[in-house]
């Protein structure tokens, strides 16, 4: 296997089927493009396949318009047996500026998992920058905070 990837970056157009009835990019189309970035972040750092565990605190900051060049950047922020963090940052902007702006961010978590589907281990991630640092102490504080709002949404999957 090479050397992990770590982050990528996937940069596109907006096109016209992806307007919703406001005229704007529609959300779900955004939340499409941040599985496909954070499928190919974890498959870069696993080498495996990977599929979406969960995707969490999504925030939609700013319209995204047809035509707009996108940006949806994609890191793993922490790393556990067979899963990754990924943090994703939509930015978006005319093509003829590129004067950028945030649109949209959350947390995706991706699992490596065979043939089977059965989960497979994958490399660890050590964080070392202050800000990677800061970033891995965040996705672990997440964690206990998914463990909370798990156990509250249990009366309405029962």
């Amino acid at each position: 296997m090479n050397d992990p990837q770590r982050d990528i970056t996937l940069r596109f157009l907006a096109e016209p089927q992806d307007v919703n009835f406001g005229g704007k990019v529609h959300g779900g189309a955004v939340m499409k493009w941040i599985d496909l970035a954070a499928y190919a972040c974890s498959a870069g750092w696993s080498g495996r396949y990977c599929v979406t565990a969960y995707a969490g605190g999504i925030r939609f900051i700013a319209p995204i318009h047809v035509g707009s060049l996108v940006e949806v950047e994609a890191k793993v922020i922490y790393t556990g047996n067979s899963s990754m963090h990924i943090a994703l940052e939509v930015n978006a902007c005319d093509p003829k500026f590129l004067n950028r702006t945030l649109t949209t961010h959350c947390i995706v978590i991706m699992v490596a998992v065979d043939e089977n589907g059965k989960s497979e281990k994958i490399p660890t991630w050590i964080p070392e920058s202050p800000e990677d640092i800061k970033q891995h102490e965040s996705a672990i504080k997440l964690m206990e905070m998914r463990k909370l709002i798990g156990e509250e949404m249990q009366i309405f999957v029962e």
